[in-house]
């Protein structure tokens, strides 16, 4: 039988995902393209892979069975083909990582351009987004977090800045109207413009000071999602609407420039930074390989 492994990857992409629309999201690809490879792998297998409604996509049995015993066969068959891949002169081939809108912006410009100049060969696809996802079922090979969000099976190697810290930003002509904070607790007198994870979970202001932690939860007229939507708050940090807190670096070059000032700069958390992480459970694809060797060595 000859099946296509292209179709055999779309049908690992819908299943994992659970859906054609979010297997497309995840690999990169088109749900008209998923949807007809697997149409295309059941008319070949003579069997129906996914029992399909308008409003979900369910492995029938025989889809289960297939899964249960593809995913580890494609593995090794990656592996197989890596093996070869190792006796290039440079590694060549397709490197996907998953990363949060903060590590594309702040760690990853300080890395990519030099790490691909090094290996022409090696086509780098990054996908941001906020939610922690298993990289394996998303089509990825690595991925970026902070050390709280790291699964214990996983690999980790630091990335980026080894400390960062989180600023309280505003303008001038904020503060002028209503006043400069002292405290972590002044916050909840003011107008700040709050962020959320697609979850829906909203992450404190935190506070530190010689040993002292604040959390605090405070209002305001705005609310965006953490990543994407960051720039918006900045934005509206800048035209004096409220009081913005975000990664230092992201808001260094606005304190720089002078459109926004620093608040309570003393209070200002620190914590560690990324790390790139991938499974060990697996044979380390070469494009990966080189990219962790390229890290370590001081691209970062």
């Amino acid at each position: 039988m000859n099946v296509d492994l292209g179709d055999l990857h779309a049908f690992l992409a819908v299943a994992h995902a659970g859906g054609f629309r979010e297997g497309a999201r995840a690999s990169g690809g088109s749900a008209s393209g998923l949807s007809e490879a697997v149409r295309r792998l059941e008319a070949q297998l003579g069997v129906r892979l996914f029992n399909r409604t308008t409003r979900s996509v369910a492995l029938t049995d025989a889809g289960a069975g297939l899964l249960a015993r593809l995913g580890p066969a494609l593995n090794e068959v990656e592996a197989a083909l890596d093996v070869v891949n190792g006796f290039r002169d440079r590694p060549a081939g397709t490197l996907r990582l998953n990363v949060p809108v903060s590590a594309a912006r702040l760690v990853l410009p300080a890395i990519v351009p030099q790490f691909l100049a090094a290996y022409p060969g090696i086509r780098l696809e990054v996908i941001a987004e906020e939610g922690f996802v298993d990289v394996l079922a998303a089509g990825c090979d690595a991925g970026i977090r902070y050390d709280e969000r790291l699964e214990q099976d996983m690999i980790a190697v630091p990335i980026g800045p080894r400390v960062q810290r989180f600023a309280a930003a505003a303008s001038r002509s904020y503060l002028d109207r209503h006043g400069r904070p002292e405290h972590p607790g002044d916050l909840l007198g003011h107008a700040c413009l709050r962020g959320r994870f697609a979850s829906g979970a909203m992450p404190p202001w935190e506070f530190e000071r010689d040993g002292e932690m604040v959390r605090v939860d405070p209002t305001g007229p705005l609310l965006v999602t953490l990543g994407g939507a960051a720039d918006l708050a900045v934005d509206a940090a800048i035209a004096g609407t409220g009081i913005v807190c975000l990664f230092e670096d992201w808001l260094r070059p606005y304190f720089d420039s002078g459109v926004l000032e620093p608040v309570l700069e003393p209070w200002w958390q620190s914590f560690s930074g990324p790390f790139l992480y991938y499974p060990g459970r697996r044979l380390v694809p070469a494009p990966l390989r080189a990219f962790i060797d390229f890290v370590k060595d001081g691209g970062a």
